[in-house]
């Protein structure tokens, strides 16, 4: 008789974080993409990061500005004055630590942030992470991408109607954010000042539907931004918003390294992780970290409990 080895590997996952859970229950008081099956851990080891992000630990600070109105509130002539208020500018910066986009909070919480990138190999749901955070009450910003919501539409409606999480801008395309074609990890990006606009406020108006609110907070595909793509996030009403700690590496760290990444969170820190990839070891990860950081004092919020600006 043959074993499928996906099958077994499930099972030994269910096992060891039913475990955890079991024992947090009693009390214990980089890669960014996330879009295709997680490669070998080796690679990971060896400190790839195709999709990119900083290193864990990494910690930067940005001085953004004020948000103006949200794109949903704003007509198709509104639209396009906003791109055309930007047509024409040459970008200075491009990366994931661009000029106004948010890495870190000033407050005293960790933020726990999850991307679900949609798309071929994307569009899948770790639902024993979100079960983790469930139990152990762990409110999480949840980037959501159209494409996913497309594919997980209950899900989405079952994420959005709980206060525990708050649901974040992922982009309509999931496509790094450029006025002029920038790619980042083999991913070609929005192509002009238009496809940027599109990009944002496509899943902004998706968004607004499934949970009855303006979302706040947006984070483009590989998380890369140019200076003129952040001005027109803040232009259609968004905050971009990063991280300083890198907690999986696109669902492709080992447990051991999630959990050392996201056990390197302290007061402010905002942690990027992924919701899609059930076969990454996501959830052992936190399973292992999340105890150690309640135990050191650390406390969790949602990006919208923070005053991010």
């Amino acid at each position: 008789m043959t074993t499928d080895p996906d099958r077994s590997r499930e099972v030994t996952r269910r096992r060891l974080l039913g475990g955890l859970l079991g024992t947090l229950a009693l009390g214990t008081g980089a890669v960014l993409t996330g879009c295709t099956r997680p490669p070998l851990a080796r690679e990971a080891a060896a400190g790839a990061a195709p999709s990119g992000g900083p290193a864990a630990g990494t910690t930067s600070t940005a001085s953004p500005s004020t948000a103006t109105p949200s794109a949903a509130a704003l007509t198709e002539q509104q639209l396009a004055a906003v791109a055309q208020r930007h047509q024409g500018r040459t970008p200075k910066a491009w990366g994931l630590q661009t000029e106004g986009v948010v890495l870190r909070s000033g407050q005293q919480q960790v933020a726990l942030t999850f991307d679900a990138c949609g798309g071929p190999g994307g569009a899948g749901v770790d639902t024993a992470l979100l079960a983790l955070l469930r139990a152990e009450q762990i409110p999480a910003t949840l980037f959501l991408n159209s494409r996913w919501i497309e594919a997980n539409r209950t899900l989405a409606d079952d994420l959005a109607a709980d206060d525990l999480f708050e649901l974040a801008n992922h982009g309509t395309r999931h496509l790094p954010l450029s006025v002029s074609g920038r790619s980042a990890y083999g991913i070609t990006g929005t192509g002009s000042v238009r496809e940027v606009v599109d990009e944002v406020a496509g899943n902004h108006d998706l968004l607004t539907r499934l949970t009855g609110k303006e979302p706040r907070y947006f984070r483009p595909g590989t998380a890369y931004y140019d200076d003129i793509a952040v001005q027109i996030v803040r232009d259609l009403g968004e905050i971009p918003v990063n991280f300083d700690i890198n907690g999986d590496a696109g669902a492709t760290f080992t447990t051991g390294q999630v959990a050392s990444a996201v056990g390197a969170a302290r007061h402010g820190s905002i942690v990027i992780s992924h919701m899609n990839q059930p076969k990454g070891m996501t959830a052992e990860g936190y399973a292992i970290a999340l105890p150690k950081l309640k135990k050191a004092g650390i406390t969790f919020a949602r990006l919208d409990d923070l005053g991010l600006r």
